[in-house]
């Protein structure tokens, strides 16, 4: 099957597709009308330099050195020394496919033409995506305010043959990986290093990647509930239109919508034993998890926003011959998203714990055996596993603290402010870890509890998540390594074919 091809112009990336380039690895290439706006832009520079204009990373330092002006013979070996200098990162080494989202999105930034960059900067990012070149970059460093200075130095010193990148599966030195596919380094000319550096790109498409991949959690926890539901032969009325009609949030009233269908035919619930009203974990589901959803509509919009945005300094205005010094480059905005993303994620793990006590407490659980085991006492059942949930949860929890309300100044406090919208990223992904584990688990639990209720009974969307589950995961008859079960439902969870599958099953879009 041939690769698929995305075409960049500046401004039409989405998170799907930053997806498929980062992890479906589909090729890039570039609009012809963009990259004639990254000349005019490139032109307009080289304009205002003739005509002696001090201009900042290109005549004078960077930092607290904008202070100190740049000879004419000296312009050239400042661009390569902005990128040595600023190779600052350590730790644990990002991975592939964050790399291809920061490369990407750095290279459709630039196509704006507003950057002052030279065409062959965006040209060769796209060009070394599509060989599979991966510079090698340390993830920590950054503190999301002038960029992500460190990490983007890191990839832009490949550009121009140093540092090291991973090729065919290798280290290689990146002027032998470019060498080897046919492309040479590139020369810096004006401002070319402070364009590639200058920008919130990578922890940005961490951040988007991520929230690409709650959405996608989400609805797993969403189709886990529904199992839960069924288990605890719980009421429907609380998820019945009408009564989200009165309170019109988005997500509330497309969590409730979601719970019907994937129940839609079920006889458990149709013969559902008489009861006033059902716990919060259960009756508010639509209240709990909705806002979630809208959490994270709202996130993709900002996301995108950036994604096709300027986020450099100085900006060149080619129509107008002038630029402007200022600070878009400041990560404020993502990291205050990706804190807030975290939040409401929290609730989704903190909600099917909640799930998870229900089905284990017998007492709580309407009948179901203690924790869910067959002859309980010789066996232990799933007792453990509200144990790691727990465990996750509490974590999870101290994930939440935003990291965008800390500042530490630096450069000589000429950046007095800064985002920290790294940390919030990072934070992102690990609390989605736990919470893919704890959906995992939930499910887990769930299936193994709808057993008991008989799996002919249930409803469209709720018997096709259980049989998917019971293809990985037989029924639980003794004790046995329950790591093991989680692990493989969790795979089944990341891989996307039961999301995929109850999403055919029930028609969702």
């Amino acid at each position: 099957m041939p690769a698929q091809l995305l075409e960049i112009d500046g401004s039409s990336l989405t998170l799907a597709k930053l997806h498929q380039v980062a992890y479906q690895e589909a090729k890039v290439s570039i609009a012809p009308q963009a990259l004639q706006k990254v000349t005019q832009g490139h032109q307009a520079l080289q304009q205002l330099v003739n005509k002696g204009m001090v201009i900042y990373g290109v005549n004078t330092g960077v930092g607290e050195l904008a202070s100190k002006a740049i000879d004419e013979k000296s312009r050239a070996e400042l661009q390569k020394r902005i990128l040595r200098s600023h190779c600052a990162g350590v730790g644990a080494t990002a991975s592939q496919q964050h790399i291809r989202g920061a490369m990407l999105l750095r290279a459709n930034c630039l196509l704006q033409g507003y950057s002052g960059v030279s065409p062959q900067i965006p040209q060769l990012l796209v060009d070394m995506l599509n060989a599979q070149i991966y510079p090698l970059v340390p993830e920590q460093g950054s503190l999301g305010a002038s960029g992500d200075l460190a990490p983007l130095a890191h990839i832009a010193l490949a550009l121009i043959g140093e540092g090291e990148v991973v090729f065919q599966g290798r280290l290689r030195p990146a002027s032998d990986a470019l060498g080897e596919v046919g492309l040479s380094p590139i020369i810096l000319g004006y401002k070319d290093s402070l364009a590639l550096i200058n920008g919130s790109q990578f922890f940005t498409a961490l951040g988007a990647l991520e929230v690409f991949r709650a959405k996608k959690l989400l609805r797993l926890a969403i189709i886990s509930s529904a199992l839960t539901v069924e288990a605890l032969r719980s009421l429907l009325a609380p998820f019945q239109p009408q009564v989200h009609e009165l309170r019109p949030f988005i997500g509330q009233k497309q969590v409730a919508e979601e719970i019907l269908r994937l129940t839609a035919g079920s006889k458990i619930l149709s013969d559902s034993v008489k009861k006033v009203q059902d716990a919060y974990s259960i009756r508010c589901l639509p209240q709990v998890l909705g806002p979630v959803y809208d959490a994270l509509d709202f996130a993709t919009k900002q996301l995108e926003i950036e994604m096709n945005s300027v986020v450099d300094n100085p900006i060149f205005f080619p129509e107008q011959e002038s630029f402007v010094t200022a600070g878009n480059f400041h990560g404020q905005p993502i990291a205050i998203i990706l804190d807030y993303s975290a939040i409401a994620l929290c609730s989704v793990g903190n909600l099917l714990e909640r799930h998870i006590n229900r089905l284990l407490n017998e007492h709580l659980s309407a009948g179901l055996p203690p924790f869910l085991a067959e002859k309980s006492g010789l066996n232990s059942g799933f007792m453990l596993a509200q144990y790691s949930a727990a465990a996750l949860t509490s974590e999870n929890k101290t994930l939440c603290s935003p990291a965008s309300v800390d500042t530490i100044p630096v450069s000589a406090d000429q950046e007095d402010h800064v985002s920290m919208g790294p940390t919030a990223a990072f934070k992102l992904r690990r609390l989605l870890d736990n919470l893919e584990n704890i959906v995992a688990i939930s499910l887990l639990c769930s299936a193994q509890a709808v057993d008991f209720r008989g799996k002919e009974k249930l409803g469209k969307g709720t018997a096709t998540a259980l049989e998917l589950i019971r293809r990985v995961v037989p029924h639980w008859e003794e004790d046995r390594v329950l790591s093991t079960d989680i692990e493989a439902v969790r795979r089944l969870v990341a891989s996307g074919e039961l999301l995929a599958g109850v999403e055919e099953a029930v028609g969702w879009r």
